[in-house]
């Protein structure tokens, strides 16, 4: 009789295992989708701040650039007596 319980005991908790467990299987296609979307927009992310840094470099140089052509500036107007 005991043997019986046990069993039904085991039956019934795997019973309640495989609902729990259904519907999570069920969105793994969807879960998938949405980790190669995700990997997707961090390589495109990726791409961004490497353009970023090159954008940010350029900015640091012409603005360097405009330093000296504003030191450049004044010593004309200064010859010019300006």
């Amino acid at each position: 009789m005991v043997t019986w319980i046990v069993v039904a005991v085991v039956l019934l908790a795997l019973l309640v295992l495989a609902l729990v467990v259904r519907p999570v299987v069920a969105r793994l296609p969807l879960l998938g989708r949405a980790a190669v979307r995700l990997q997707h927009r961090q390589a495109e992310a990726e791409a961004l701040r490497v353009t970023a840094e090159a954008l940010q470099e350029r900015a640091e140089a012409l603005q360097a650039r405009v330093a000296v052509t504003q030191r450049r500036l004044a010593v004309i107007k200064a010859k010019r007596g300006g």
